[in-house]
This record gives structure tokens, C-alpha cells and sequence, in this order.
């Protein structure tokens, strides 16, 4: 064989530096004017009807209903929701509160009761995002114009619009057990090629109306670790799966954190992913859920399909709730 000279050498590592350098940038390197472009090629305004209040909950048909109601053969049921309790959140906040007003202790004791206080739009409670939750460019989802939501409430698209509740099937997306570790660290991207290659590892594929959960691992690691504060760093999907989960005409999604890479990588754009969800595709979020006790019981089954159910508060003008998923197997 010849003997390639140095500079040879030289110029065939820089070009495939450049080309490297090129490849990765086509995957990670979104900007505002991407996303822009995303917001309308993505969006699902008007798609059912110009006063829609539901989204791409409308995608949860009487009969997706009927064939996730298929999914239950054991009965065996699972909480997707975190215990609310009054523990310091990463910034020292106290997110949740509960007061006895009164108890077996008092003088003539009769009932027990206790008042809660929460902010549960955060880091902490198991909560579901509202299509209300978010403002882009003076617009929520299907163009309604921002004022709508005021000092008194959400005045379209409010929380009181599911109080029918969620029933489809739920899909468990566990991204750590697909790379083989136990929670994933922070600031790691879920790109789509890692939701097609779980699919492949779990013999299921992602499809209109489905209730979608993203595992990090998050409750895994804050266990091991200690908290930390999740609008700085966490694992969670680049915004490249938005287009993904259109495509695929998922209803909603779910995560054990927010569902954001952290930091955003979207120079500028704190939380793309929700920008693209709630407010473009019109699909709502479950944020903070605890899918460690999901995840071991649907790797024993080897079944990453279930019944998802949940039920928000019935809240007019309400932005959100908190709220206890279940999947039944």
C-alpha cells in the first residue's frame, strides 16, 4: 500500500470534520425561523372547526375509545401521578399545602377536613396542561387571540372542556430501558430516531388518538441524586419529534418531567416543544408524571400498550389541573 503523505491525512480529517460538523447540525441546530416555519406547517387550526375547544383530543373517537377498552386483560392498574405532598420543590418552593381544619382531636369531633393549596403549573405535580397554558405571538391555539385569556380565567380553551375526562390508549415510551441505563442524564436529547427505534425494540407503533408518555428516568435519578432544578437541565425530546408525533396524530402527550431538552435548543425559545405542541398541533400535556412504577410493570408484561384513563377538574376558565392518571393493563 502507498504511503499517504501527512498533509493527505490532514485534509482528509478536516473534510470529515466538516462533514460531521454538517450531518450533526442538520439534526440539533433549529433556530427561531425554523420554528416559525414548524408553527405553520404543523398546525392543526381550523382542522375541526373554528370554534374547537378540544384539539387534537378530538382524535380520541368513540371508536379508538372501544379498542383501548380491549387493552384491559388482567385489570391490574398503575398511578401515573406523584404523591402531593408539602416537600421543597428544587427552588425551595412549597408547590403544594395542606391544612387540618379539623380532626378527631377537637372537643366534639365529627368530621375530618383539611384544605389544600397548590400551584401546580411546575415542576412537581402530576398536572395537565390546558390548551389555555400558552401564548404565541398574541395567539393560543386556533387563533384565538390572547386576551381571551385574562385576569379572570381562560375564555377559550379552558380546562372544563375535558371534563368528560381521557380514555384511549396510552403508550409507554421508556428511553432509558431502550439505551440500556437506568435514567437518562441531563441535557440528553430524544431525537426521533429514538422514538422509531422503541418502537421497533417494543413491537409497537404510535398511532392517531394515542396517549403518549416519554421516560426519562427523571424520578429515577432525582432518588439516586437529589433534585435539581429542571428548567436548567434535563433529558427530554429535541423539537425535530414535534413533526414526529403529527405525523403519527398522537392526542396528547405526557412526560416525567415537562418534555423539554434543557437547556432549549432553540437559541432564545425557553420551551419549544410546548410552544409547538399546545399552541400549533393543539395537543395537551401531562407534565411531572411518575412512570417508574408503569415501567417496571409493563417490562414484566413485556406490553407497553394500556388503557390510559384521567379525569382533570372541572374548573370554568381554568388553565390546567392537577390530576391522577391511570393505566390498566
Amino acid at each position: 500500500m502507498t504511503e499517504m503523505k501527512p498533509a493527505l491525512i490532514l485534509m482528509m480529517a478536516l473534510a470529515g470534520t466538516v462533514w460531521a460538523q454538517e450531518r450533526i447540525g442538520k439534526t440539533e441546530r433549529v433556530d427561531k425561523a425554523t420554528l416559525d416555519q414548524w408553527m405553520k406547517e404543523l398546525s392543526n387550526w381550523g382542522r375541526w372547526g373554528a370554534k374547537d375547544q378540544l384539539g387534537a383530543v378530538n382524535l380520541i373517537t368513540p371508536a379508538v375509545r372501544q379498542r383501548a377498552a380491549k387493552l384491559v386483560t388482567e385489570g391490574f392498574s398503575v398511578s401515573l401521578s406523584r404523591a402531593a405532598d408539602s416537600q421543597r420543590a428544587a427552588d425551595n418552593s412549597r408547590p403544594f399545602e395542606r391544612k387540618i381544619i379539623s380532626s378527631g382531636i377537637d372537643p366534639e369531633p365529627m368530621f375530618a377536613m383539611d384544605t389544600y393549596t397548590m400551584s401546580f403549573h411546575g415542576a412537581s405535580l402530576t398536572h395537565f396542561d390546558a390548551l389555555s397554558h400558552m401564548v404565541y405571538e398574541g395567539k393560543v391555539y386556533n387563533g384565538y387571540a390572547q386576551e381571551e385569556i385574562n385576569g379572570t380565567g381562560a375564555h377559550q380553551l379552558a380546562v372544563d372542556a375535558y371534563k368528560t375526562g381521557f380514555f384511549s390508549r396510552g403508550i409507554l415510551m421508556d428511553i432509558p430501558r431502550l439505551k440500556g441505563v437506568k435514567y437518562l442524564e441531563l441535557s440528553t436529547p430524544i431525537y426521533p430516531e429514538d422514538l422509531e427505534a422503541w418502537e421497533k425494540q417494543a413491537g409497537i407503533k404510535v398511532g392517531p388518538g394515542d396517549i403518549v408518555f416519554i421516560r426519562t428516568g427523571r424520578w429515577a435519578r432525582r432518588a439516586e441524586k437529589g433534585p435539581w432544578a429542571t428548567d436548567k437541565a434535563s433529558a427530554g425530546l429535541h423539537v425535530s419529534c414535534a413533526r414526529w408525533f403529527k405525523q403519527r396524530d398522537i392526542a396528547m402527550l405526557g412526560s416525567d418531567v415537562h418534555a423539554e431538552l434543557m437547556p432549549s435548543p432553540v437559541p432564545g425559545i425557553m420551551f419549544p416543544m410546548h410552544q409547538l405542541l399546545l399552541v400549533a398541533m393543539g395537543v395537551p400535556m401531562f407534565d411531572n408524571c411518575d412512570l417508574e412504577m408503569l415501567s417496571e410493570a409493563a417490562a414484566k408484561r413485556k406490553r407497553w400498550e394500556f388503557l390510559l384513563t384521567a379525569a382533570p377538574l372541572v374548573v370554568p376558565l381554568g388553565t390546567g389541573s392537577p390530576l391522577n392518571p391511570i393505566a390498566t393493563f
